[in-house]
């Protein structure tokens, strides 16, 4: 094991996906109707635990993470700080907003970290237990919601889209305990994975437009189709041209993205996306442009 390896790319992990999972928790406890209040405690509490979690993996970080990873915009954005602020506005919903503060003050190195290993470990033990947690409180949502014994403001696709998600961090968390890097997981897998995932944000995008919003519907609902084509080809088409195609299409779509997160700043767009929502998706663009242009 590459023991500077196993720091980094730990670190990395979990500065993204933590981050993303507090996320995860947060809207489904913002989506929970007074019927469920045991369902919203559970969900603040791994709100509450990703987020110690992130800030013990942004602590951790000085000096170690890459400037690629750090320059994407997949731990946070220019957006990330208003988001929150404005997301806990409207919900009455608390965030802990100096993880960010401290995110934006990241700076990239290349120092070694092996002092650290120990606590990297621990991070990541950490974080498999909050992940088969909160696996398993998803699961259990999606199952009442499919048999009509719970309602939420979440789709039930998005629940699906966040319990994917949900298990390739667990997976990537085990592989990187058991091997000390991600070498085994493929390109093709990432591409595939992560092509279901634009798709859907562009289902959810359209699915959260104001029905007067035409223009903007039209628009995401050609994503979906063009997201679509592409992970229907993604299995037999040559990798390189695939990932081309990939590329291409999130870049466009990051631009979107960007748009959508401006217009909703300057309440210029109709809809019921919150604010944080709307950047949550747009890291995720970025996330997945950097392992394309890797």
């Amino acid at each position: 094991m590459n023991t500077n390896q196993f720091v980094i790319k730990s670190l990395e992990l979990h500065l993204f996906f933590a981050r993303i999972l507090k996320e995860h928790a947060f809207f489904l406890r913002a989506g929970f109707t007074p019927a469920d209040p045991a369902f919203t405690e559970r969900a603040a509490f791994f709100q509450r635990g990703f987020e110690a979690l992130l800030r013990d993996a942004v602590m951790l970080t000085g000096g170690t993470v890459s400037q690629e990873v750090i320059g994407s915009g997949e731990i946070v954005t220019e957006f990330t700080a208003w988001a929150e602020k404005q997301t806990e506005c409207f919900t009455g919903i608390p965030i802990e907003k100096e993880i960010t503060n401290h995110s934006l003050r990241l700076r990239p190195g290349d120092c070694p970290r092996t002092q650290i290993q120990g606590k990297v470990h621990r991070l990541n033990r950490t974080a498999l237990k909050l992940l088969n947690g909160l696996i398993d409180f998803k699961e259990t949502i999606l199952r009442r919601v499919l048999r009509c014994e719970m309602f939420t403001l979440n789709y039930p696709l998005l629940i699906e889209h966040i319990l994917r998600e949900a298990k390739l961090y667990r997976k990537f968390v085990e592989i990187l305990e058991q091997e000390g890097d991600l070498s085994e997981c493929t390109m093709k897998e990432n591409e595939c994975f992560w092509n279901q995932i634009m798709m859907e944000h562009a289902q959810f995008i359209r699915g959260l437009l104001d029905p007067c919003e035409t223009e903007l519907f039209c628009t995401a609902d050609q994503f979906a189709r063009e997201y679509g084509k592409l992970l229907e080809s993604s299995r037999n088409a040559a990798q390189k041209a695939q990932m081309g195609d990939s590329l291409s299409e999130t870049l466009r779509f990051r631009e979107f993205k960007i748009a959508g997160v401006q217009g909703i700043r300057q309440c210029k767009i109709r809809s019921i996306i919150l604010p944080l929502l709307a950047d949550h998706v747009l890291r995720e663009a970025n996330h997945y442009i950097r392992i394309l242009q890797h």
